[in-house]
């Protein structure tokens, strides 16, 4: 499992607990086109920016949470998902709104990378990158929540403690405010 962090939260005091949304990244926050990795391909879903900044707004840290199996199987490398997000936060910076970090999970049992082809604790619907990130970043989970598009999002959620909410198409602002204040 890898992580990034905005330098300002990753230095935070541990003893420090702040309250989070953990976002599933294909399906929830951007149109999910099947191992994307190009920012030219990238088609934020309606409402998605918003709700980011609205997570900002509320002080709620907004960390996203997502598997990406590209990796293990070879279509694409970790520096390509790393550039991706750094492209969203410029997305984002334009709104006046940020991400806070990201969590991945590069493995996949059947991939053809023998390095990420793994088990692993961290692939969802195993709790392993909310664990990471709550620790990392002084998160209290009880006090968070993680919006995604499966049910496997939900379960990740409800396994690390934290309230799964489940986005089902529509306007992601609107998902997220219906239960997030």
């Amino acid at each position: 499992m890898i992580s990034w962090m905005l330098a300002d939260i990753s230095s935070m005091e541990n003893n420090i607990s702040k309250k989070a949304v953990f976002f599933d990244r294909d399906g929830t926050l951007n149109v999910d086109t099947h191992y994307l990795y190009r920012p030219e391909e990238f088609v934020w879903i309606e409402g998605a920016v918003e709700a980011i900044k609205y997570c900002n707004d509320c002080g709620y840290l907004a960390v996203v949470i997502t598997n990406q199996s590209g990796v293990a199987r070879g279509y694409y490398q970790e520096k390509d998902i790393l550039k991706l997000f750094d492209w969203m936060n410029q997305q984002l910076a334009q709104q006046d709104a940020h991400l806070d970090g990201i969590y991945y999970c590069p493995h996949y049992v059947k991939g053809s990378v023998p390095r990420y082809s793994i088990e692993c604790d961290c692939r969802k619907p195993k709790p392993g990158m909310l664990f990471r990130a709550a620790e990392e970043m002084g998160i209290s989970l009880k006090d968070s929540y993680f919006i995604g598009d499966s049910d496997r999002d939900i379960a990740c959620a409800e396994a690390a403690g934290a309230a799964g909410i489940k986005y089902e198409g529509g306007s992601l602002l609107d998902c997220l405010k219906k239960r997030v204040r």
